[in-house]
């Protein structure tokens, strides 16, 4: 690059520069000097609530790592991660070809499905939430009547079954996305791939597992990524459902930061735990990454 050439250049579409002003005005106050600021964060013991912030230097990341309730919230959002996204993939996949296919009114069926995506999360919790309940919920009003138990269950204050029953309502709040992209997914494949895999006498099955199920390996990495980049930052239903109880079963990695950021008000430690969750973050989307690409060379 002609450096003497640069300043002209730059000069020369002042008017590209303006109009990007603000947006990198906007970047630069609100992410990287918060990130800059959260990374100070890290080394002090600072509370909102005292006027003492003193310099601990890595005593926060030596706190973290011996804490057993930030071992336990890890587990616990690996629990939820593990087994959320894979529901909400193939749960996805199955209402994408369900759809796909000529039915009538499918654009309402399509509707429908989708629709738990952009209801509100919070209404869909506190939703979720009356049908747990152990009292007047609808989950056990119709395992009573189809003598399925013998008594109600206690949804979210049951240890055991607390965690799967928040699985179970953010699969139903997310396979809706997962549907719309493995659509996508679907209406690009090639319809020559299916004539020709008809013509060699494949079966409806085996066309889903030759032609459907490869042709979709880049939507399924997409939706992988992106389920546990989400999933590892789960932490509406669990704050408006459970709490983080019983006995800290469902507390996650960020309701973990939340309680020490507005409830202990230690905004140093709290600071400390989301590079922690960055970490996780980061190394799983570069595995799954370099998965993939093995995979493509394969």
């Amino acid at each position: 690059m002609n450096r003497r050439g640069f300043p002209a250049r730059v000069w020369k579409e002042r008017s590209a520069y303006v109009f990007l002003l603000p947006g990198m005005v906007i970047f630069s106050v609100f992410t990287l000097a918060a990130l800059v600021f959260a990374v100070y964060l890290t080394f002090h013991r600072w509370s909102i609530i005292e006027p003492d912030k003193p310099f601990v230097g890595l005593d926060n990341y030596r706190d973290m790592m011996h804490d057993e309730r930030f071992v336990e919230s890890v587990l616990n959002t690996v629990y939820f991660s593990g087994a959320s996204v894979p529901l909400s993939m193939v749960t996805g996949l199955l209402l994408a070809l369900l759809v796909n296919l000529p039915l009538r009114m499918r654009g309402l069926f399509r509707a429908a499905f989708y629709l738990p995506v952009v209801t509100p999360f919070v209404v869909s919790a506190i939703l979720w939430k009356w049908l747990y309940n152990s009292d007047y919920g609808l989950f056990n009003y119709y395992l009573l009547q189809a003598h399925l138990i013998d008594d109600p269950l206690l949804w979210l204050s049951d240890k055991n079954i607390a965690m799967p029953a928040v699985i179970l309502m953010s699969v139903w709040a997310g396979a809706g996305f997962s549907m719309v992209v493995y659509l996508a997914g679907l209406q690009a494949i090639p319809q020559e791939l299916y004539e020709a895999a008809r013509i060699d006498g494949a079966g409806a099955w085996h066309r889903l597992r030759y032609v459907t199920i490869p042709m979709l390996r880049p939507t399924t990495l997409f939706l992988l990524v992106m389920g546990i980049i989400s999933s590892l930052q789960v932490f509406t239903q669990i704050f408006v459902m459970t709490n983080g109880g019983p006995v800290n079963r469902t507390t996650t990695m960020v309701y973990y930061m939340y309680l020490w950021a507005f409830k202990y008000f230690d905004m140093g430690y709290a600071s400390t735990l989301a590079f922690a969750l960055f970490l996780m973050l980061l190394v799983f989307t570069a595995l799954q990454l370099r998965l993939a690409r093995r995979g493509a060379v394969a």
